[in-house]
């Protein structure tokens, strides 16, 4: 405080550093007895930027009082300043206050105000309030690098520190007759021994190194700069209370700064929330003694052949880079044969050590690095992706790490995206942060490639060569995980994790023969992506979507087995007078889909209207007069004719605000399935395409 204040008074009488303030002259100077205290009152002489205005008034020059109350034992500046011209017509008035920082006393704490009042202003009142609000933007921003240019200059002159205000020895004689001052003056250095006796208990509870160490002082304006970055005063503030409360109360680990400053960031600096958060999380940690993860966690042969993912250099930014291949990936058997857990802990280590890789990139480029990039590779994804346990297993993961691991995934590239890709967007994106999800680039196709792709942000020699970079990348390119590795032989998808699905995001459905099931979706802005994911349970059905700019109408069909109810609702919307090509037309090729098969798929729509998703039941093709219809046809046949098909399903239409990649892209690219597609059905003639497994 001493320090900012002497700053303050070089202000004075006049200020080069402000060409508005022309001088100023002392008016009255007072101290108290003991010298705690010193008030100065000054007029002060501006040149306001109004010529025009100030001639019409007849005024060359604007005046001001300026009272200056400097309160030395309690280390505070109040600055009160008035208008003398014009005060008939226009009342300025302005308050500024310096104080110590309750948390840190190395901080001076600024605040500012002001308020005007125009009584009346030969008809200009208009212009002046413009005026004095420019003029009162404009010192806001001025008084800063003022007091900052002082203090440079101070520096420059050898003074780098000023001893703090100490009372007289001669003031206790005084002080018995003058209780007001006296007393708190004889209070001082009790207040400032209880002061340093507090910071000293504080800094006993940390590490000793931390308590020494110049480089650990976590007050110090270089420390936060170097290590944790640009932070505002009242974040720096969040950080000691935080950091200080956990010194007192937990009896673990103190975790880094940097780790307390990342809950933070993700609850906006809440710190009740930031404190639960934290909280949680070094439970969570002590539990599962994730401390000690990176020494005793060994990944097995298996995850070291067939996980495609392991780090990559750094980003143009310094960060870590890790790349994921994820669609060459066999999640599904990577599940089955290591299972959720180990999949989960190889997880936690990656994150580990990504953190440990911050800090490592931090010491080398000499500035904070506390986040890394990821790089997910596309080529491949398939149906295998969205195999259910397998996004269970990738929801607990991701649920586990925006817990523990908040504000560590700087940037997330996309590349290869293929149009598949919104289904698995549409299943993950709830649970992942908002501010994380702002943190996500969508490439689909080639987009990557050249300027705005990832040479924005990967140096061009560091881009991997399966993206047409030049650099070799070790990591593995994965493949399938052989069946005779699976833990546990290969169960129906009917279980429990099937039924939890259902009776949350799923609806059931029967289609009958000559009464199909149909949904619509209204779209209301072009390209917008409609996604959808079923399976059939029992039947052959043909699926296919259309489009109407006519709303059509819903009727249902009551069906005639008994157990109907139980399977599921029928509802029709295509009206029987409608002609195909004039009141709707087809906007996806049919798709005969077999029992026990699950189907993903998505369409980007180009028009607004009504699109129609139709099940009906699949029968054989018509024959021609000179050839004889197919056993297999005449079987399905009388196998279904008097049952029904049954399903289940589940849709979303995703905005083109919410799907952040290119949409002409994801619907002319090719998904370029690796040898992961098994059996894969895709539609080249339209503008969607659906994949199936058995």
């Amino acid at each position: 405080f001493s320090f900012h204040f002497q700053a303050y008074e070089k202000r004075f009488p006049t200020c080069p550093e402000i060409p508005v303030f022309l001088g100023s002259e002392i008016l009255h100077e007072s101290r108290s007895d003991d010298g705690a205290i010193h008030i100065i009152e000054r007029s002060c002489k501006l040149n306001v930027d109004a010529p025009r205005l100030l001639k019409k008034a007849r005024v060359e020059y604007v005046f001001f009082i300026q009272k200056n109350t400097v309160n030395w034992k309690e280390r505070t500046l109040r600055i009160e300043a008035h208008n003398e011209t014009f005060a008939n017509r226009v009342v300025v008035l302005e308050t500024c206050s310096y104080s110590v920082h309750p948390e840190n006393e190395e901080w001076t704490c600024f605040e500012q105000s002001a308020s005007l009042d125009i009584k009346s202003f030969f008809g200009f009142e208009s212009t002046v309030e413009k005026i004095a609000m420019k003029q009162y933007t404009s010192n806001i921003k001025r008084g800063k690098e003022v007091i900052e240019h002082y203090l440079k200059e101070l520096i420059s002159q050898g003074i780098t520190f000023i001893p703090r205000w100490t009372p007289p020895p001669v003031c206790r004689q005084k002080d018995e007759q003058s209780p007001a001052v006296g007393q708190d003056a004889d209070d001082l250095p009790l207040e400032s021994g209880a002061r340093g006796t507090t910071k000293e208990q504080t800094g006993s509870s940390c590490p000793p190194a931390e308590a020494v160490s110049p480089d650990a002082d976590k007050l110090d304006a270089d420390y936060i700069e170097r290590y944790l970055g640009q932070l505002t005063p009242m974040q720096e503030s969040c950080l000691i209370r935080l950091r200080q409360w956990l010194q007192e109360t937990h009896k673990g680990k103190i975790p880094k700064d940097e780790h307390i400053l990342r809950f933070l960031r993700a609850r906006d600096f809440n710190i009740e929330k930031a404190r639960e958060m934290l909280c949680q999380s070094l439970s969570w940690r002590k539990q599962y003694q994730v401390d000690y993860i990176l020494q005793s966690w060994r990944p097995p042969a298996l995850l070291d052949e067939y996980y495609t993912g392991g780090w990559h250099y750094q980003d143009k930014d310094g960060r870590p880079l890790y790349i994921l291949r994820l669609g060459q990936m066999d999640t599904k058997g990577l599940v089955k044969a290591l299972g959720e857990e180990s999949l989960l802990r190889h997880v936690l280590s990656i994150n580990e050590e990504g953190q440990k890789r911050c800090e490592e990139n931090t010491n080398t480029f000499g500035r904070p690095i506390t986040s890394w990039t990821c790089l997910v590779d596309l080529e491949g994804l398939n149906m295998r992706h969205l195999w259910r346990p397998g996004v269970k297993a990738l929801l607990r993961i991701i649920e586990v790490v925006e817990d523990n691991y908040p504000e560590t995934l700087g940037r997330l590239l996309i590349v290869r995206a293929p149009r598949v890709f919104p289904v698995l967007w549409t299943l993950v994106s709830p649970f992942i942060n908002e501010n994380t999800r702002q943190k996500f680039l969508i490439y689909s196709g080639n987009n990557y490639q050249g300027p705005g792709g990832l040479v924005d942000y990967v140096d061009k020699d560091v881009i991997p060569d399966f993206l047409g970079g030049d650099c070799m990348c070790t990591v593995p390119e994965g493949g399938l995980v052989p069946k005779s590795l699976y833990q546990t032989e290969e169960e129906p998808e009917n279980s429990d994790h099937i039924r939890l699905w259902t009776e949350t995001i799923y609806h059931s459905a029967s289609v009958l023969k000559g009464a199909p099931h149909e949904i619509v979706v209204e779209i209301l802005e072009g390209e917008s992506v409609i996604t959808w994911d079923f399976d059939i349970l029992k039947g052959d059905v043909v699926f296919s979507l259309f489009h109407s700019k006519r709303a059509p109408e819903t009727s249902h069909k009551e069906a005639t087995l008994p157990s109907t109810s139980a399977a599921g609702d029928n509802t029709q919307l295509i009206d029987k007078t409608w002609v195909l090509g004039v009141d709707y037309s087809r906007m996806e090729s049919p798709l005969v889909c077999r029992e026990g098969e699950s189907i993903q798929g998505s369409h980007v729509t180009r028009w607004p209207g009504f699109y129609i998703l139709q099940w009906k039941m699949h029968g054989p093709l018509p024959c021609s007069g000179t050839s004889l219809p197919r056993v297999d046809d005449v079987l399905a046949s009388l196998q279904v004719s008097s049952h029904k098909c049954k399903l289940i399903y589940y849709y979303e239409v995703l905005a083109s605000k919410d799907f952040r990649g290119s949409m002409s892209s994801l619907e002319s690219c090719n998904s370029g399935f690796s040898q992961l597609s098994g059996a894969t059905t895709s539609s080249s003639q339209s503008q969607s395409s659906s994949h199936l497994s058995r």
